[in-house]
C-alpha cells in the first residue's frame, strides 16, 4: 500500500476515549461521537479499499482482538451457495477458549493493525449508509479505542473508532477453521461479485506487510500463513495446467 495515502491528524482536535460499546447501525445516531470527529477503523478490505469521503487516514491498531478468516462471505468474495472467507475480529477472552491451530503464533499483546479513517463531517451519514450496506453480511458496529502508530502517537494517544465486527453469534460466522489447507483451498477457489477470494487475501497481506514494515512490527502470522498456503496451491494448479 502506498504510504502517501496516510496523512497526519491535526493536533488541535481532542477526542474522548470510549469503552467498547456495541451499537446497531451507523445510520442510527451515535451520540457519543461528533460528526466532526467520526473515525472508522479498517482491519480487512477497508485497508486496501478505503471508505469514501476520507479526510485523513492514520495507521495503527486496536487491542484485545484477534483477526481471523472465520467469517463467511456470501455477497462479496463468494455466493450464497458457495461462500468465501473474509476476516472478522474475535475478542481475545473468547478466542482463548477455542482450539485455534494458529494460537501458538499469536502475539501476547493482541494488537490488530489497520487504518483509522476520519470521515468528512458533512458526509458521515452518507458514508455510514454505504458501509452498512457493504458490511451487511453478518457484521455489527462497535466502538473501540484505536491507538495510532508511532509516527502519529505524538499527536493522538487514543481515538474512539467505529469498527465492523462479525461476532460469533452472527449467522455468517464460520467458527474455528481447524483445517488450514482446506481453508486455503476454499479461499483459492471461491469467487463472488467483488472478485476472487484469493485477491482479498493477497491484498490484505500486502497491506499488512506495508503497515508493519513502517512501524517495525511483526507480521500477522494467521494472514501471512494463509497467503503462503494459497500461493503454494496456486503454483501447483499452474504447474498442472502447464503440463
Amino acid at each position: 500500500m502506498d504510504s502517501s495515502a496516510f496523512s497526519t491528524p491535526s493536533p488541535s482536535s481532542t477526542l474522548l476515549l470510549l469503552p467498547n460499546e456495541r451499537v446497531r447501525s451507523l445510520t442510527e445516531p451515535v451520540k457519543e461521537i461528533s460528526h466532526n470527529h467520526f473515525w472508522i477503523f479498517g482491519y480487512g478490505s477497508l485497508i486496501f479499499k478505503p471508505p469514501p469521503d476520507v479526510e485523513m487516514a492514520v495507521p495503527g491498531y486496536i487491542s484485545g482482538y484477534i483477526r481471523r478468516f472465520w467469517q463467511k462471505s456470501h455477497d462479496h468474495r463468494g455466493t450464497p451457495t458457495a461462500p468465501g472467507r473474509v476476516v472478522t475480529l474475535i475478542e481475545r477472552e473468547y478466542w482463548e477458549t477455542l482450539d485455534d491451530p494458529h494460537a501458538k503464533f499469536e502475539r501476547p499483546d493482541s494488537r490488530t493493525w489497520g487504518v483509522a479513517y476520519k470521515i468528512v463531517p458533512e458526509k458521515v451519514r452518507h458514508v455510514s449508509a454505504v458501509l452498512d450496506l457493504r458490511e451487511q453480511n453478518g457484521y455489527t458496529v462497535h466502538l473501540v479505542p484505536f491507538s495510532p502508530s508511532k509516527s502519529a502517537a505524538s499527536l493522538y494517544s487514543t481515538i474512539p473508532t467505529i469498527v465492523y465486527i462479525g461476532t460469533p453469534d452472527n449467522d455468517a460466522f464460520a467458527g474455528v477453521e481447524a483445517d488450514l489447507d482446506g481453508l486455503a483451498k476454499l479461499i483459492l477457489t471461491s469467487k463472488g461479485p467483488s472478485g476472487h477470494n484469493k485477491e482479498y487475501l493477497f491484498k490484505l497481506g500486502d497491506a499488512l506487510v506495508d503497515l508493519h514494515g513502517r512501524d517495525g512490527e511483526e507480521d500477522d502470522y494467521h494472514v501471512m500463513d494463509l497467503v503462503q498456503r494459497v500461493r503454494r496451491l496456486e503454483a501447483v494448479e499452474d504447474e498442472i495446467i502447464d503440463n
